[in-house]
C-alpha cells in the first residue's frame, strides 16, 4: 500500500455515533495533510512521512451532534492511526500507509485512511 506522508490523504470512519435526540451515525473524516508530528528528516514528494506517533488534531463530519460522540463526548477529536508497518520503522515507530486503520474523533470511530497521500512509494512489507 501506499506511504502515508504530508501530500495529503484522507481517514475516514463510519459509524461515528453521536448524542442527539433520536442518535444519528455521522461520516468522520481526517485530513492527512493536518497532522502533527511528523517524520521531519524522511520526505516523499518533499513532504514528511507520517508514523504511528502521528496525529491529526481535529476531524470534521460530526459537527451536528449536540452532546458529542457516544464514546468520546467529544467533537472533532483527534484521529490517530492504529496499525502500521512493523517492519519499516521511521523515527523508531512504524510507518502508515492507505488501509491502516484509524481511530477517530478521539475513540468514537474505527475507520481507515482511503485516500492515498501519495503515487509513488509503497510498502508491501507487513
Amino acid at each position: 500500500m501506499f506511504a502515508n506522508c504530508q501530500c495529503g490523504g484522507t481517514d475516514q470512519a463510519l459509524p461515528d455515533v453521536c448524542k442527539t435526540p433520536v442518535p444519528v451515525t455521522f461520516t468522520n473524516i481526517a485530513l492527512g495533510s493536518t497532522a502533527i508530528p511528523l517524520a521531519n528528516n524522511i520526505l516523499i514528494e518533499n513532504m514528511p512521512a507520517h508514523n504511528l506517533m502521528t496525529v491529526t488534531p481535529i476531524t470534521n463530519g460530526d459537527e451536528a451532534g449536540t452532546d458529542g460522540g457516544v464514546i468520546s463526548s467529544t467533537f472533532m477529536g483527534p484521529s490517530r492511526h492504529t496499525t502500521g508497518s512493523v517492519t519499516v520503522l521511521i523515527q523508531g515507530s512504524p510507518i502508515t500507509r492507505m488501509t491502516s486503520t484509524t481511530l477517530q474523533n478521539s475513540t468514537n470511530a474505527v475507520g481507515a485512511r482511503i485516500t492515498p497521500s501519495q503515487h509513488i512509494l509503497m510498502i508491501l512489507a507487513t
